[in-house]
């Protein structure tokens, strides 16, 4: 008689994993399904080759310079920052079909170049090209 109640509780202490497991298999469905859904803010950006030849246009656009060490560069001068897109809105006022080239060396921080692409966007000029500095 003991020998049956033992193997009766032994029995009753078995925890069935098969729903745990399905509830963990929908959950796992669901984020990768949410997850396709999602998209991530960002700035798609073509580099250019370092096999083109320069663009004619270059010497009338106008030229922001990030350097390695995120300094700014227009018209031979460091420039800040916060002063990017009045910079370029005198410029636009001379030309306002002038397109702007950002050059970006080897080191410069993301940050640095989304902000002066945002410059460039609020100062009116939404054409704005990307350049690579050799080095």
């Amino acid at each position: 008689m003991r020998k049956i109640a033992k193997q009766r509780e032994e029995e009753g202490a078995e925890i069935d994993l098969t729903p745990m497991l399905d509830v963990v298999f929908i959950m796992l469905i669901f984020f990768i399904v949410v997850a396709s859904f999602l998209k991530e803010a960002g700035l798609e950006i073509n580099r250019p080759d370092d096999n083109q030849p320069q663009d004619p246009n270059d010497s009338v656009s106008i030229v922001v310079e990030i350097a390695s060490d995120n300094q700014l560069w227009m018209e031979n001068r460091r420039v800040d920052v916060r002063a990017v897109r009045a910079n370029i809105q005198r410029l636009l006022a001379e030309d306002p079909e002038a397109p702007v080239t950002i050059k970006v060396a080897k080191g410069a921080t993301t940050g640095i170049v989304a902000d002066v692409a945002d410059a460039a966007r609020e100062a009116g000029q939404y054409n704005v090209s990307w350049a690579t500095d050799k080095g």
